[in-house]
């Protein structure tokens, strides 16, 4: 099952794991990246630092900091180009966080739009994408408990989910 809210996802306080729509580097950016640097202080950066870097589709876990989780989840979206690999590389975010996920224990998990913001995915299919992601892994790790929320920043957005 997976829950929709709209809120900011550096302030929810009843999930395990946050995911970061991160950039290669994983030191920090702008949007959602941005504010989960500034939400966790500068623990988070140094360890990021140490993880020379993720790639796109790909996931990594460091400590939450100063957030009010445990763990920050940081994945690679694709940087919208409209080919076929965009979808493949989007849909690896949800799928490879949620395993990245389990491998830590991790039994509750939000998730903000990837790839929606200056990346430019299109908002209906990268949430098509997200939610089949999401639900195709649930579905395969059915013995697995795991609470999934989707936060959405924008009302915009937000409707897009429903």
């Amino acid at each position: 099952m997976i829950r929709f809210i709209k809120g900011d996802i550096t302030k929810i306080t009843d999930v395990d794991a946050i995911v970061n729509a991160a950039n290669r580097t994983l030191l920090g950016g702008g949007g959602v990246d941005g504010a989960i640097h500034r939400a966790a202080g500068k623990g988070l950066r140094v360890e990021c630092f140490k993880l020379h870097g993720c790639k796109t589709g790909n996931a990594k876990i460091t400590k939450g900091y100063n957030l009010p989780c445990k763990y920050v989840i940081h994945t690679v979206g694709p940087i919208y180009s409209g080919a076929e690999s965009d979808e493949t590389d989007l849909y690896n975010c949800y799928y490879n966080s949620l395993l990245l996920a389990k491998e830590n224990d991790v039994h509750s998990i939000a998730f903000p739009g990837i790839s929606t913001g200056v990346y430019g995915y299109p908002k209906e299919a990268a949430a098509k994408t997200a939610l089949n992601a999401i639900n195709t892994w649930l579905s395969d790790n059915s013995d697995y408990d795991i609470k999934v929320t989707k936060v959405n920043f924008s009302q915009n957005d937000y409707e897009v989910y429903q």
